[in-house]
């Protein structure tokens, strides 16, 4: 893996960035760069059991998850975008997320900039919207040199994991879009520390993983966590 220099990884949802990034940015903050994550939403709508984790406070619980996952990763800066969380199939709205996104390329200058695919890999709206977002704003403010990085999964892994998490209801028809290997710019396959970490701050999102580590157990989800590429959707001219 290349140096990925500072690193912007914008999301939609708290636990997005631990899915698909967190390894990354872990490997980036090491390395000296400047990690900055953003997320669209606090994830209100996202809850799993309204009984143990109400729609009326899930944001702020997974507000404090995210911040505890993030300080374990060592990402020290983080923005929300303050936009509502509503289910899978609303986009977010088109206000003021676009703006602020390209502001943010354009300020930072990252070398890096980690997103979803335009399919949103679950096929969820508002990965969508960022996706789309965060790809305008590359195209139009980033800096020369710098890479925009779609997160992708290969066929080894889509058959091994896709057909569970998509009876618990986290991957629509269609979803996610597989690669070939030779089609990824970015695999990180993390060590052995870096992925301790990683499963330590999925764990830190505790209202959204008790599904996931019901089903899968401990070690095999590590097996699914272990790695993380992106397929390299633009480069700044």
């Amino acid at each position: 893996m290349v140096g990925l220099g500072d690193v912007l990884s914008i999301w939609a949802h708290p636990d997005d960035e631990t899915y698909l990034a967190s390894g990354l940015m872990a490997q980036a903050v090491r390395d000296g760069g400047r990690v900055v994550c953003v997320t669209a939403t606090r994830g209100e709508g996202g809850s799993l059991d309204e009984e143990r984790w109400p729609s009326q406070t899930l944001g702020a619980v997974r507000e404090r998850e995210l911040m505890t996952g993030l300080a374990r990763l060592g990402v020290t800066e983080h923005e929300f975008l303050g936009l509502p969380d509503i289910d899978m199939a609303t986009p977010l709205p088109e206000t003021h997320g676009p703006e602020r996104i390209q502001q943010l390329v354009a300020d930072l200058r990252p070398d890096t900039v980690l997103t979803f695919g335009p399919e949103g890999m679950t096929g969820h709206e508002a990965h969508k919207s960022v996706s789309r977002w965060t790809t305008d704003a590359f195209l139009r403010a980033a800096k020369p040199g710098a890479r925009l990085c779609h997160a992708a999964y290969t066929s080894e892994w889509a058959d091994r994991f896709v057909p569970q998490m998509r009876d618990l209801g986290i991957f629509l028809p269609g979803t996610p879009v597989v690669r070939d290997r030779s089609e990824l710019g970015l695999v990180f396959d993390l060590p052995d520390d870096i992925l301790e970490l990683k499963m330590a701050a999925l764990q830190d999102h505790a209202s959204q993983v008790e599904g996931l580590f019901a089903v899968f157990g401990h070690d095999e989800l590590r097996a699914g966590m272990a790695q993380e590429s992106f397929v390299v959707a633009a480069a700044g001219e």
